[in-house]
C-alpha cells in the first residue's frame, strides 16, 4: 500500500494553487508613505508576487500539508502522477513574475535572478607586449 497522499489528486493541487493565487492577488501589499508639507499618510496598493515559497506556506497555514516539496521533488518516485500539475505551477508562477518584472510591476533585477534571467556577459582582456619595449 501506498504512503497516504495529504492531496488526494493532482485537481485538488490546482484547486489548492487557484486558492493561493486568489489570495494573493486579492490582499495585495500596502506601501506606506508620508507626502505633502502636513507628512500626510498615503497608502499604495502593490501587487504581490506568486513564489513557490508562497504557494508552500499557504498549503501549511491552510493545514493542508507541511509544504509540497515532496510532491514537487517526486521524492521516492511517489508522486509521479503530479508532475504534469507540479510542471503547470512553476509555469504559472515564472509567468507571474516574470511578466510582473518585464512592466515594472515587480523589481525586474530580482525578478531576473529569480528566474535564472540574468544578461551575462564574458569580457575579456588581454595584452599585448609591445613589439619595441622602451629601453631605459
Amino acid at each position: 500500500m501506498g504512503k497516504h497522499k495529504y492531496i488526494e489528486t493532482p485537481e485538488k493541487m490546482w484547486e489548492l494553487f487557484e486558492a493561493y493565487r486568489k489570495e494573493v492577488k486579492d490582499n495585495p501589499r500596502l506601501k506606506v508613505e508620508y507626502v505633502g508639507r502636513n507628512g500626510d499618510r498615503v497608502e499604495t496598493p502593490l501587487e504581490t508576487p506568486l513564489t513557490m515559497e508562497g504557494f508552500n506556506l499557504y498549503l501549511y497555514e491552510i493545514g493542508e500539508v507541511h509544504g509540497a516539496e515532496n510532491y514537487f521533488a517526486n521524492s521516492n518516485d511517489a508522486y509521479s502522477e503530479y508532475s504534469s500539475i507540479c510542471s503547470r505551477i512553476r509555469k504559472a508562477i515564472r509567468k507571474d513574475q516574470i511578466e510582473g518584472g518585464m512592466v515594472g510591476q515587480y523589481n525586474a533585477s530580482i525578478t531576473q535572478r529569480l528566474n535564472g534571467l540574468t544578461d551575462k556577459q564574458q569580457i575579456e582582456v588581454t595584452e599585448t607586449p609591445p613589439l619595441f619595449p622602451d629601453e631605459d
